[in-house]
């Protein structure tokens, strides 16, 4: 009786010193996470504010390519290097479609 008494004891310290982590919600939470752990730089503010930034990058399933952009950038971890790491990935890494033209080829266009 005494050892299933010590067993039980045993197993709920163990039960009790395990704290697992639950699994993050959403692509925000998950790459906030991701940042803390693989961008030394960033706080866990900074990581959130940055992910929640480039949401739309992580719903484009980008997130691991604009965390690593920013894990590799130095010294700061605020907004525009956030933008910079977005803007470089993906379909957007072209720079986007061109210019429209000036007000001076519309007119032209339109007398012809």
């Amino acid at each position: 009786m005494a050892v299933v008494g010590v067993l039980a004891v045993l197993f709920l310290s163990l039960l009790a010193a395990c704290r697992a982590q639950s699994p993050p919600r959403g692509p925000e939470a998950a790459c906030a996470k991701a940042c803390e752990a693989r961008a030394g730089q960033c706080g866990p503010r900074e990581c959130g504010r940055g992910c929640n930034l480039v949401l739309d990058r992580l719903v484009e399933h980008e997130g691991g390519r604009v965390l690593a952009c920013v894990a590799k950038s130095e010294g700061s971890c605020a907004d525009p290097v956030w933008a910079r790491c977005a803007a470089l990935v993906g379909p957007h890494a072209d720079g986007g479609p061109p210019a429209p033209p000036s007000g001076d080829a519309i007119e032209a266009e339109e007398g012809d």
